[in-house]
């Protein structure tokens, strides 16, 4: 009897318990929320997300590609977007001003965008917190002292930083530039088939954000909003793709650069793989194949 019962005999009974154990709860408890679950993996149950919820349209931008390149006066006039629209609330926590130098601006210019913002600093003399002219190393300064301070002026909402927004969601240069331009009227049939979705006090309807309902008002209201240095046309479709780009830059600035040496590595290594080949048939190229 001691002999049948071996390590093996006990990692089987052991095993089948599990098998059963998981095919009971799959019966009575996982089962029935699976059976609802849908052709696209969403659950058939109807919601308010699944059936309003858009996809951001795909838009040309001059990065798109591996061959693409940075515009540079697109990302001038994205920075202006975001000071004028977006800095009021959102920051770019891992973006010093320094950095702007890739979009064309001069040192006299980082320097004197730099002196117009107020960062923390400290007094020299007393220790104490204090504010001070922007330096072309500093950061993009927050602009709320700390979360309490963000949610009492933002409907109880912190603004999220914007430095990787764009890496941060699904399509994100698509998603920012039609998040930006999405905000209308919630439809009556949303309304009638899914009374508890109805947008709230302080709220605004999107149908490019992931529960429909967002605390951000609508940054970008008319055309003419910001006045671009170039003379581009300040439409809000216009200015939407502008901060798009910009902050797909912020969030990969080496973008364009890495795709470059990616190129250059791939030549590299197609004309390493000739030269082995070369080398194999030049080495082998006098041994004789066995006759059987």
């Amino acid at each position: 009897m001691r002999q049948l019962i071996t390590p093996r005999v006990v990692a089987f009974v052991v095993g089948l318990l599990f098998a059963l154990a998981a095919l009971w709860a799959l019966a009575k408890g996982v089962g029935p929320a699976f059976a609802t679950f849908g052709q696209y993996g969403r659950f058939t149950e109807p919601m308010a997300e699944s059936e309003f919820h858009k996809y951001p349209e795909k838009r040309d931008f001059s990065f798109n590609g591996p061959l693409g390149k940075w515009d540079t006066r697109q990302l001038q006039r994205g920075l202006k977007v975001y000071d004028e629209a977006c800095a009021a609330c959102h920051s770019l926590k891992f973006v010093s001003f320094r950095d702007l130098a890739a979009l064309g601006l001069t040192e006299a210019q980082i320097k004197a965008y730099a002196a117009k913002k107020v960062v923390p600093g400290i007094d020299p003399v007393t220790g104490e917190t204090t504010t001070r002219p922007g330096l072309p190393t500093d950061r993009f300064p927050s602009p709320f002292p700390n979360d309490i301070a963000a949610r009492a002026a933002n409907n109880n909402a912190i603004p999220p930083d914007l430095s990787l927004m764009t890496k941060a969601r699904h399509d994100g240069t698509n998603y920012v530039a039609a998040l930006l331009t999405g905000y209308r009227g919630q439809p009556a049939e949303l309304v009638a088939k899914f009374p508890d979705a109805k947008t709230g006090p302080g709220l605004h309807y999107n149908p490019y954000y992931a529960n429909l309902n967002i605390a951000m008002a609508p940054p970008l209201t008319s055309e003419g909003q910001v006045t671009f240095d170039d003379g581009t046309r300040a439409t809000v479709p216009q200015m939407a793709r502008d901060v798009a780009a910009f902050l797909t830059w912020t969030a990969e600035p080496q973008l364009v650069k890495r795709r470059q040496t990616g190129w250059a590595v791939m030549v590299f290594l197609l004309f390493a793989t000739g030269l082995a080949y070369l080398s194999k048939q030049q080495i082998w190229s006098a041994v004789k194949p066995k006759k059987n």
